[in-house]
């Protein structure tokens, strides 16, 4: 990671980022870890020490994310169009939100970031290098934190959430789950739980060649809110005073 905001590979060529005063900060991490709880919790605690604060997240581009929606809904979507896709809504979310904010200022949360971009591609085949080069315009986040849970403690909090209990159970055989973000797709399963647990252990698995590829932050998420909270305050300060975060060994 770069103490200061660096482009990730060629950059974009029309953007000067020389005065990005900011901070950009990731919570990265597989379905169910709590990243969009924490990230709520971390801007409040971060906006009463005296930062300003943005946030942005996964699709939620004014461009690109009503167009993502749309085209997921055909299920008919290819590899290079899925990837395509979620880059242009990187991409706009960047120009518009990310490089402004930091540009003022502000101290940058992203729930998710290109490195879920790289996981969901390659596990659907492209390669990973041809993923990465898209992704060539982005910038380095100062840090990464990698909300990190084993597939025996994710299963089990995913399956008692309301979330899932709403859309499996109410919904009938999952028909309101996600049939991208459960690797339907893929075909991983002969329903949308089995395709989910297969498919987020893939992910795992991504997340953690890319913990080693790009120096994640691992924090441990099977513990309890507060624990997790804790740590990621910490790091979160060491980053804003210009320090690197203490890396704890990952546990296996």
């Amino acid at each position: 990671m770069s103490p200061r905001q660096a482009f990730y590979g060629y950059g974009l060529p029309y953007t000067d980022i020389s005065e990005l005063s900011g901070k950009l900060i990731v919570i990265e991490g597989t379905d169910g870890v709590g990243r969009t709880t924490q990230i709520e919790q971390l801007k409040r605690w971060l906006e009463v020490e005296g930062y300003a604060v943005a946030t942005t997240g996964w699709t939620q581009s004014a461009l690109m994310g009503k167009a993502i929606d749309a085209a997921k809904s055909g299920h008919t979507l290819n590899i290079n169009t899925f990837s395509l896709l979620y880059a242009a809504d990187f991409a706009d979310r960047l120009e518009h939100e990310i490089i402004p904010s930091l540009r003022a200022g502000f101290v940058v949360l992203a729930d998710r970031y290109i490195y879920t971009a790289f996981a969901r591609s390659v596990i659907r085949g492209a390669d990973r290098r041809w993923i990465r080069k898209t992704y060539g315009f982005a910038l380095e986040p100062n840090s990464v934190f990698y909300m990190r849970l084993q597939i025996e403690d994710l299963i089990p909090r995913v399956i008692n959430s309301q979330t899932f209990h709403k859309r499996y159970w109410e919904d009938g055989a999952g028909e309101g789950m996600d049939y991208y973000e459960s690797g339907m797709d893929l075909r991983l399963g002969e329903d949308f739980y089995d395709s989910f647990i297969e498919y987020q252990r893939r992910m795992l698995k991504e997340f953690d060649r890319m913990t080693r590829e790009f120096g994640f932050h691992v924090v441990e998420a099977a513990r309890s809110f507060e624990e997790v909270h804790r740590e990621l305050k910490q790091g979160i300060l060491a980053v804003l005073e210009n320090e690197e975060p203490e890396k704890k060994p990952r546990r296996d």
